[in-house]
């Protein structure tokens, strides 16, 4: 038997939708998502309920998603996914509209995924990285179009080198992937356009 999505299918993903859209266009701007988790949304292991409300909201028959190895490997998540959203599922990041990325220290390279194309730069990938944490403090430094000055967030746990990978995301504006950081209860955006350096 499928497990439950959304609880209020419109409220909540339109609610989803904004908090995420608040997010990319504030980086670094930690915005809450548990008042549309809990208590209903709650999905197949590994997929955290936070994967799964941006999936919900975000993704559907037009959009390929790309499961990381963890997620790949539940059968339970892929069927989830396919029944409420529609979303046909790709084994090729370079595919997909969107990656859902359960250990986000084991994150592929983000020049795996699609970039756009210099015509069609909003055909990027959009990954959805599942943490542990996002707080406010020292780890990664934030400037660019939606922040006001310098913004500091601590999100983790994050890959080896991964500032260094998005200065390569953004050197190549306005193609390159997006970022949806996820944790408990929260999320936060990194655009493409975001300048970030390790603080």
């Amino acid at each position: 038997m499928l497990a439950p999505g959304f609880a209020d299918p419109v409220h909540d993903a339109q609610g989803t939708f904004r908090a995420v859209m608040d997010a990319l266009a504030r980086p670094g701007l930690v915005r809450p998502l548990a008042p549309f988790l809990a208590p209903f949304l709650a999905p197949p292991a590994p997929l955290t309920p936070e994967l799964a409300a941006v999936a919900l909201a975000l993704t559907d028959a037009d959009t390929p998603v790309w499961l990381d190895p963890a997620l790949a490997e539940a059968a339970d998540v892929a069927a989830y996914l396919r029944f409420h959203t529609g979303a046909p599922l790709t084994d090729d990041p370079a595919r997909a509209a969107f990656a859902l990325v359960r250990e986000s220290r084991r994150c592929p390279p983000l020049g795996r995924f699609a970039l756009g194309t210099p015509a069609y730069p909003d055909t990027s990938t959009t990954l959805v990285l599942a943490l542990d944490t996002i707080t406010d403090g020292q780890g990664l430094s934030l400037s660019g179009p939606g922040v006001r000055g310098t913004v500091r967030v601590a999100p983790g746990p994050l890959p080896d080198g991964f500032a260094a990978q998005l200065a390569e995301n953004r050197a190549d504006f306005p193609l390159g992937v997006d970022l949806i950081l996820t944790a408990p209860g929260r999320v936060a955006g990194l655009p493409r356009s975001t300048t970030v350096t390790e603080a």
